[in-house]
């Protein structure tokens, strides 16, 4: 026995599809749909003409009216599945657009990132990203054509079952429940949906990173250095072999009842055909009558034929995750935007006033009663080990999360208080993974613009000042363009942020900015960010002590809270974490009775 529910498409997310298109393009949509009637009319229309036309040829009557229809009907058949199909793909370019556009719009709407964080978002998201790269099916310009073509089979199919009423009220139910019954029972496309399950898109989206893993750049050093060039190939092998098993199992259908499916139907046309043919020969019905019926019911057998239910889940699914995203996203990952405006702020401080803090992803608060106040104008420099929630500081203060509990606080109001907008005018921040933008060195130092001047200062702060014309794009991938190294990228991204400053921010982020370069290029790099932000409230989180020694003080952060806090010479004093920290760091750079020359290397 059959499993029913595995058969049964999901109509309602099918039936969003098409309103789905509706949105994407309404007229393109209209054609669309105009198009396909018109396609559907051709089969049962043709069985029309041709009845007409041999009535007119038995009666000896004139054929010039019957054989226009017949070859305006030919035509039509000629003419029609070629502008469908140019519709459909059309139509179905439109609809990948839209899903882009509406993609892109609702990932960029929300004030925070937790949306795109978010474990629950995960399986949408894949879903939404991947659905035009041919990962779970066809793109959608030629999805598109496969169900235009199919609905179009299917509605000439219920047309021409619908002719059968004028020869026998029982005709049209036997004929085409014969062929809707086969189509039920044998159609692939029935289970389609088995092979779109979580388990389905987990192994797609293995084999495919394996795949990216082995044909783009960033990867193709380490894997040949380390000799996994074999290891990759297996690895997609394996990948795609158990995503081929999976997709085996879910079409095999063992169950497949042929024999009874052949015998339904075979029964239901021999009935039929036996009392047309009796009709005949007793005179109840001409021939041209018969010919019409006779090809009616062969047209109707279109209806088991009209396979393109797994075209239409194949584009259904990620269309509905853009719907469902379109909710969900502002659910996890807006916030309160606030109302107070921040121009000129920090003027006195910022303030983190028992701040705890989890991620969505994790089980265990990243900051818990944290306290921490930072003077405006002052420099601030965070460590601490991997996980103490160095990051995590910088992303509240650019509200990309809020808070679990307490608040975050600027010159005595709470953040959550200020308009979001307003406020990160007023921040500029270099994170670790900072954007690489494919486009000309000046837009990657001032995105939103600037005069020349203030980029080429910015470049010069950051000893960025040779890297390239201001109008060179900083991609191979374009003609003139350039690519750099990561510690001139760095060099770029720390430009942003001083140029930020030369535009108005008042308080600058620095999340790991100086990580490829080397110690004397760190140093003296933050040694021109604070001359270029000396009038600003600077936050710097490094791992290197050659740097935050320079801070005005430094936080030791440790499982979430502010361990010790003070300036270099009071922190060594302490002879605390900070101390055991500095001295290990320094150790590398000499045996421990060459101290001196490690700290003067570090200096």
């Amino acid at each position: 026995m059959f499993r029913l529910r595995s058969r049964l498409p999901d109509v309602s997310d099918q039936l969003r599809f098409f309103r789905v298109l509706d949105r994407a393009h309404r007229p393109l949509a209209a054609l669309w749909w105009f198009m396909l009637i018109l396609q559907a009319f051709v089969a049962p229309g043709t069985a029309i003409a041709m009845g007409v036309l041999i009535a007119a040829v038995e009666a000896g009557d004139d054929l010039t009216v019957p054989l226009i229809a017949v070859g305006a009907i030919f035509f039509l058949a000629l003419s029609a599945g070629p502008l469908a199909q140019t519709a459909s793909q059309n139509l179905g370019s439109h609809t990948a657009g839209w899903m882009r556009r509406e993609l892109t719009r609702i990932s960029m709407a929300p004030v925070g990132i937790a949306h795109l964080e978010h474990p629950e978002l995960k399986s949408d998201l894949t879903i939404a990203q991947d659905f035009d790269r041919g990962i779970s099916g066809p793109p959608l310009y030629i999805s598109m054509g496969f169900i235009g073509g199919g609905l179009g089979v299917m509605l000439g199919g219920i047309i021409a079952a619908l002719l059968l009423f004028a020869f026998a009220w029982w005709a049209p139910f036997l004929l085409a429940g014969g062929w809707l019954g086969t189509q039920y029972m044998l159609r692939e496309s029935g289970v389609w949906k088995d092979r779109l399950t979580d388990e389905v898109r987990e192994a797609q989206r293995q084999a495919d990173y394996t795949y990216r893993l082995a044909v783009d750049p960033p990867a193709a050093k380490e894997l040949r250095l380390f000799g996994l060039s074999e290891w990759t190939l297996d690895r997609f092998a394996q990948r795609r072999r158990r995503l081929f098993d999976l997709q085996w199992q879910a079409t095999r259908m063992r169950e497949r009842p042929v024999v009874w499916s052949l015998l339904f139907t075979l029964g239901a046309n021999l009935i039929f055909f036996w009392v047309l043919a009796d009709r005949l020969a007793s005179g109840v019905l001409e021939l041209g009558e018969a010919v019409t019926f006779a090809a009616a019911a062969g047209m109707t057998a279109q209806l088991a034929f009209s396979n393109f239910q797994w075209a239409l889940d194949g584009a259904a699914a990620p269309a509905n995750a853009v719907l469902r995203l379109s909710t969900t996203m502002s659910k996890y990952g807006d916030l309160p935007r606030g109302s107070r405006n921040a121009d000129g702020l920090p003027t006195s401080e910022i303030r983190f006033r028992d701040v705890t803090f989890t991620y969505p992803t994790g089980d265990l608060p990243v900051l818990e009663g944290f306290d921490l106040t930072i003077p405006a104008g002052s420099s601030l420099a965070i460590v601490g080990q991997n996980g103490a929630g160095k990051t995590t500081l910088a992303k509240l203060l650019c509200r990309f999360y809020d808070p679990d509990s307490g608040s975050i606080e600027v010159d005595g109001t709470d953040l959550r208080e200020l308009d979001v907008e307003s406020w990160r005018r007023r921040l500029a921040a270099t994170f670790q993974d900072f954007v690489r933008f494919e486009l000309p060195l000046r837009d990657n130092v001032a995105p939103l613009g600037a005069s020349d001047d203030d980029v080429r200062a910015a470049l010069v702060a950051a000893g960025g000042s040779d890297l390239a014309e201001l109008d060179t794009i900083l991609s191979k991938g374009y003609a003139g363009g350039t690519d750099l190294s990561g510690g001139q990228w760095q060099r770029v991204a720390l430009a942003r942020s001083i140029c930020a400053v030369r535009l108005g921010a008042g308080v600058v982020l620095l999340d790991e900015p100086t990580a490829q370069l080397d110690v004397r290029g760190e140093a003296e790099i933050f040694d021109r960010l604070l001359e270029a932000t000396r009038d600003v409230t600077t936050i710097l989180v490094s791992h290197r002590f050659s740097t935050v020694r320079h801070a005005d003080r430094i936080c030791v952060i440790q499982d979430g809270r502010v361990e010790e806090l003070g300036s270099h010479e009071e922190l060594m004093a302490k002879r605390g974490r900070y101390f055991t920290m500095f001295d290990l760091q320094a150790s590398r750079f000499g045996e421990p009775e060459e101290e001196g020359v490690a700290y003067e290397l570090l200096t």
